[in-house]
C-alpha cells in the first residue's frame, strides 16, 4: 500500500473508529469487546484498503466486517458474551435522562443476540430491512418478524418510555 493509501486510510479510520466502537457495544453490551471488534475490523479493512476505498462504500464494508467479527466471537467458546453492569463511558446518543439510557441499554442487553443485532442495525444504524437481511444473510421477512418481536420485548421491558404503553398520564 502506498503512502497516499495509508494516509487516506488513517483519516477514514480516525472518523470511523468511534462509530464502529459504539455499534460493537450495542451488539455485544461490552465496551472491551466493542473495542476489540472495532480494532479487528480496522485491521481487516487496512489489509484490503485500496479495494475498499475504490468501492465507494468503506462504511458499509466496515459495518459488514464488524457484524461478521461479532458473530464470529459468538462461535468461539472462550469469547462468549458476558453481560456487564458497567455504565458506558460515553452516551450512545440523546436518549433522554441517564436513567432512561441505562434502562434502554439494559433492555437491549436482555434481547437475544440475533434480535439485538437486528435492532441495532435497523434502528441505530438506520439500515433498511433489505440491507439488514443482506448483511445477516436472512430473508427480509425474518428481519421484519425478529425486529417486531424485539421491539415488543423492548416495549414490555420499558413501559414508561413508550408513549402508547396503555398508561394514562393525565
Amino acid at each position: 500500500m502506498g503512502t497516499r493509501d495509508r494516509t487516506e486510510f488513517g483519516v477514514w479510520a480516525a472518523a470511523a473508529r468511534p462509530r464502529l466502537r459504539r455499534t460493537g457495544f450495542l451488539l455485544s453490551g461490552d465496551w472491551h469487546l466493542a473495542e476489540d471488534l472495532a480494532q479487528e475490523t480496522l485491521v481487516r479493512i487496512y489489509a484490503v484498503w485500496p479495494k475498499v476505498s475504490r468501492s465507494g462504500s468503506p462504511d458499509a464494508y466496515a459495518r459488514q466486517t464488524l457484524v461478521n467479527e461479532y458473530r464470529g466471537t459468538l462461535r468461539r467458546p472462550w469469547r462468549r458474551e458476558h453481560v456487564t453492569d458497567v455504565v458506558p463511558d460515553r452516551a450512545a446518543g440523546e436518549i433522554g435522562t441517564h436513567d432512561d439510557r441505562d434502562a434502554l441499554l439494559a433492555a437491549l442487553a436482555g434481547l437475544g443476540t440475533s434480535q439485538r443485532t437486528i435492532v441495532v442495525l435497523r434502528y441505530w444504524e438506520d439500515m433498511s430491512v433489505n440491507d439488514v437481511a443482506d448483511l445477516l444473510r436472512l430473508s427480509p421477512a425474518t428481519v421484519r418478524s425478529q425486529a417486531s418481536r424485539a421491539l415488543l420485548s423492548l416495549r414490555n421491558r420499558l413501559p414508561d418510555m413508550h408513549p402508547s404503553s396503555g398508561t394514562n398520564h393525565e
